[in-house]
């Protein structure tokens, strides 16, 4: 899969250094990875939430972080939304969420 935004990723884990290394592991297991329905990405992480409007809600570093991005399956792409602590998620509907 093709990830658009890293930069907001490589952003954010400048303010966060401990999430660094999981967001580096995320981003490699994303990009060996061939989706094509949403139950493919279950099936590698089984902590993901399947949202409406074709957008995924990973657990990042055991909980402590989210990461909302939307999959344009047929295009093989993932679409930063959103990357932010439990309590930041919290305060946003990740259905809708775009980043700034």
């Amino acid at each position: 899969m093709r990830i658009i935004a890293v930069s907001h990723l490589k952003t954010f884990w400048e303010k966060h250094p401990d999430v660094e290394q999981p967001l580096l592991a995320w981003i490699d297991e994303a990009r060996n990875a061939s989706w094509s329905t949403p139950a493919q990405i279950k099936d590698q992480f089984c902590s993901a939430s399947i949202l409406k409007s074709r957008r995924v809600v990973f657990n990042i570093k055991g909980n402590d972080y989210r990461l909302v991005v939307a999959v344009a399956y047929r295009f093989g792409a993932l679409y930063i939304k959103f990357v932010g602590t439990h309590q930041q998620y919290d305060a946003i509907d990740a259905d809708s969420v775009e980043m700034e």
